[in-house]
């Protein structure tokens, strides 16, 4: 069995915009594909800007699966985590988190988070080891290319 530090990736950078802005990018699933480093993501539906703990936002992946994804952290402007399930399904125990830190009016430190230590089903491990910091700088990159 994995370490629960092994179980748990991240990565951060400075992007050289405001925090409010590089924000509204990760709140709108809408958003998402254009940045998404790993590639997993094909679409979701225009007027799903996340608000609060609680939301359910719905994305479609480049597979084709539909997933919901569960906001159980937020503070707008600076925090948003979510767990993903399939359509009407419990959530698989895997999460997903962006940290923004103002560090003056015109940049951001962001840290993008995957958090897998509740993942049970031995059959997502393999994708779940997949998703390493690399491929989280990866979508910080992409976010800065989007704001900068």
């Amino acid at each position: 069995m994995d370490s629960s530090q092994e179980r748990v990736v991240s990565a951060t950078r400075v992007i050289d915009a405001p925090a409010h802005v590089i924000f509204e990018l990760i709140a709108d699933p809408a958003r998402q594909p254009e940045w998404d480093g790993n590639d997993n993501l094909s679409k979701a539906a225009a007027g799903q800007r996340v608000h609060q703990v609680g939301d359910v936002f719905r994305m479609t992946t480049t597979k084709g699966k539909e997933r919901d994804n569960h906001v159980v952290e937020f503070e707008e402007g600076r925090l948003i985590a979510w767990k993903p399930s399939g359509v009407g399904e419990p959530q698989a125990g895997h999460l997903w988190r962006w940290e923004l830190e103002p560090i003056d009016t015109g940049s951001t430190r962001v840290t993008h988070t995957y958090d897998w230590t509740g993942l049970t089903d031995e059959q997502r491990f393999e994708r779940a080891r997949w998703t390493t910091s690399e491929r989280l700088l990866g979508s910080i990159d992409r976010l800065a290319a989007a704001v900068e």
